[in-house]
């Protein structure tokens, strides 16, 4: 079932709530957000209700959300959507569902933070907080968190799609500093907890700094590498710095290398998504577009010095 063959109407998620859990089914409901999985429907004032509808995947990934996030949130210091209802499949919608919290902000592919020392601050803490070591049992990430050599065929692909419909300047320059990052020494430490998709679009923004964390389908356990990516993805110019400072234990070089390819990664899939004629997909926004480039740009200054 996919978003061709279903269509997810106000109507039908009320329908859903009588029917399962009735208690909520006479909140005011809007729509939030068509994302790349899922549709958000806004429940009240302080809940929503995520319904998959995009892809195959989704279902999996709303059931770890659903497992995993109540006992991660109360450790976090930015805001998470958490599970509070589960939905089951049923001849009205065939696939699960649940019901969290709301967060609150504006996805920062839309506006991004500008107060750069307190971005850099609360992106850092938000991290060192979230990178713990994971339990026995915790999810594996389908592409996120493991050797990052393990990603080249991705990353030839992305560039070369990227290169070829003349969306990259500068080729040689973004396969420097992947070839850099796939030969730094790999994540010798324990599987952290990873967010495992830290890019604009699933970063919300209050008073020009980072308020919420949202999208936490790809949540796994790996190399912290791949979340520190997002330093050069969603923070203002000039920022990284201070939030490798203050990111807690310190990255090594070795992980900082690693993070730049994660990051080169997470820029191709930007432009490609946001460029590149992916617009019928549900999460293939313009708006992701430009920040890809930003990153894209520091990266390869940051690997000139």
């Amino acid at each position: 079932m996919t978003h061709t063959e279903i269509e997810v109407t106000a109507e039908l998620v009320r329908e859903l709530l009588h029917d399962q859990h009735p208690d909520l089914a006479d909140r005011p409901l809007s729509l939030g957000a068509r994302g790349w999985d899922n549709q958000l429907w806004r429940l009240g004032d302080d809940l929503a209700v995520r319904l998959p509808w995009a892809t195959q995947s989704a279902d999996a990934l709303l059931l770890k959300e659903h497992a995993w996030l109540p006992a991660l949130a109360p450790h976090l210091p930015l805001r998470i959507p958490v599970p509070q209802r589960l939905g089951e499949p049923s001849e009205r919608f065939p696939r699960p569902w649940i019901v969290t919290t709301w967060v609150s902000g504006a996805p920062a592919d839309r506006t991004p933070a500008t107060r750069a020392a307190d971005a850099a601050d609360t992106l850092a803490a938000f991290l060192t907080a979230l990178h713990r070591p994971a339990p026995n049992g915790a999810p594996v990430g389908r592409d996120r968190g493991g050797p990052l050599a393990d990603r080249a065929e991705q990353f030839a692909g992305q560039l070369a799609s990227a290169t070829g419909l003349g969306l990259i300047p500068d080729p040689d320059a973004v396969r420097a500093v992947w070839e850099d990052a796939a030969a730094a020494p790999v994540w010798a430490g324990p599987a952290l907890w990873l967010h495992g998709d830290l890019h604009p679009a699933n970063i919300l923004t209050a008073d020009g700094t980072f308020c919420g964390v949202i999208d936490l389908g790809d949540l796994c356990a790996g190399d912290p590498a791949c979340d520190l990516a997002a330093s050069w993805v969603l923070l203002p110019d000039g920022a990284a710095d201070r939030f490798h400072d203050a990111y807690q234990p310190a990255p090594d070089a070795a992980t900082l290398r690693r993070a730049r390819g994660w990051a080169v990664m997470r820029a191709l899939s930007g432009i490609l998504i946001g460029e590149a004629g992916v617009r019928g997909r549900p999460g293939g926004k313009l708006t992701w577009g430009p920040p890809a480039h930003t990153a894209l740009q520091r990266l390869i200054a940051t690997a000139r010095r």
